[in-house]
């Protein structure tokens, strides 16, 4: 019997799992379904995660989903101010935690904005959606209707801003862990 599968394609961190659970977090939500047509994957969960439909970029889902409205009926400073990602992402990240990642300058490829999501559906594996309570860049309404138009399903809603893994990580491990049922 040859090499497993998975490192037969190169995806030797997954091994020969057959229980793989992805978590997407943000723009994640792009990734982790195309993720599935390489490996196997058990469960998407996706955490304060952009869903997209097929054929959108990451540039277009910005408008379709109404993403700008929502978060300046929400938002807690000038709505003519510069882009913060201390006020919009940092906002509820405990100091030390903040402080670990300062010297880091990640930048984001423009492909996922510019190029369309290439699946025709979303996937065939249970999918559950978690959103922040406290997230500025996608408020928790906006995240509960659009999961709800583009799913069919209703997030589960914990404690904590955009990056609730790290304010919340205990909160969100235990919403990851839990086993609601109300999977897509």
């Amino acid at each position: 019997m040859g090499a497993p599968i998975l490192e037969q394609r190169g995806h030797t961190a997954v091994g020969e799992r057959d229980d793989l659970v992805l978590v997407g977090q943000s723009m994640g939500g792009f990734t982790v379904p195309l993720v599935c047509d390489r490996v196997p994957v058990a469960r998407l969960i996706l955490v304060n995660a952009m869903i997209p439909t097929p054929g959108e970029s990451g540039g277009e889902w910005w408008t379709a989903t109404g993403q700008g409205p929502a978060r300046r009926e929400l938002d807690v400073r000038d709505p003519d101010a510069e882009f913060d990602p201390a006020v919009t992402f940092l906002h509820d990240v405990p100091a030390d935690v903040v402080a670990t990642g300062a010297d880091e300058n990640l930048e984001q490829s423009g492909t996922p904005f510019a190029k369309p999501w290439p699946r025709r559906a979303w996937p065939d594996v249970p999918t559950r959606v978690i959103a922040g309570r406290d997230d500025r860049l996608f408020p928790v309404d906006f995240q509960v209707r659009v999961a709800r138009e583009r799913l069919g399903l209703t997030p589960e809603i914990v404690p904590g801003g955009h990056l609730v893994a790290l304010s919340y990580p205990s909160e969100l491990a235990a919403a990851i862990q839990s086993d609601r049922g109300d999977d897509r």
